[in-house]
């Protein structure tokens, strides 16, 4: 799926952000350990620097044998600091959107008597939907989740695939709370438990494909 700009320009503040944290906290790092620390590639993670220091926000100074020393400059402290309010201004906004849509989804699961049901994707989007579950009268059973090293996350089991969720107990219905393959998973979902048992928060952009599974 190609990304938007606006897609686009939040990872790349992202890193940016993450950049000139790293910096601020060790000045000793090098590209190879910064380039670790963000999990980009080594030459990704150069060009950031040379953004930096071409924009003035980092300094470079050599050290013996050939190392390098970065230092935030005062635009560097500056421009950290307004990534540092965008990102919690979009986290809050982010979390906002979130409760309000899982909460209308479990509600509306409850209301048609579907009161056992699974997620389906280790996310902070699964954490706001099990903070929805105890504030309504459905029961969380588990989060599917076949990438995730976790057992636990939001204080419910994590298990490879649907089998295995449907292993723990019944399941009603599956709230979609996967946030990097979501057109993947909704369809593992569907083919599984039937498109009538599957909800997906609007924030997650597949109104479009729902209705044409349900058409």
């Amino acid at each position: 799926m190609t990304k938007t700009k606006s897609e686009i320009g939040d990872a790349d503040n992202s890193i940016l952000l993450h950049l000139l944290n790293v910096v601020e906290q060790e000045s000793k790092v090098t590209q190879r350990g910064l380039a670790s620390e963000l999990g980009i590639a080594l030459g990704m993670a150069n060009s950031y620097l040379k953004r930096c220091v071409r924009k003035g926000l980092i300094k470079v100074r050599q050290a013996p044998a050939n190392r390098y020393r970065y230092y935030l400059t005062p635009k560097g402290f500056t421009e950290k600091a307004r990534l540092t309010g965008e990102y919690m201004s979009a986290s809050f906004t982010f979390f906002r959107r979130a409760k309000d849509q899982c909460a209308d989804e479990v509600n509306r699961l409850a209301a048609e008597g579907k009161l056992r049901i699974g997620l389906a994707g280790v996310s902070e989007l699964a954490e706001v939907s099990a903070l929805c579950g105890l504030e309504s009268t459905v029961t969380l059973i588990g989060i599917v989740d076949c990438d995730s090293r976790l057992t636990r996350f939001a204080g419910l089991p994590v298990v490879d695939d649907f089998k295995a969720l449907d292993e723990i107990d019944t399941i009603d219905a599956i709230l979609i709370t996967d946030v990097r393959q979501t057109h993947d998973i909704f369809q593992e979902a569907i083919a599984h438990y039937g498109a009538d048992r599957v909800r997906v928060p609007s924030l997650l952009g597949l109104d479009k494909v729902i209705e044409e599974s349900r058409s």
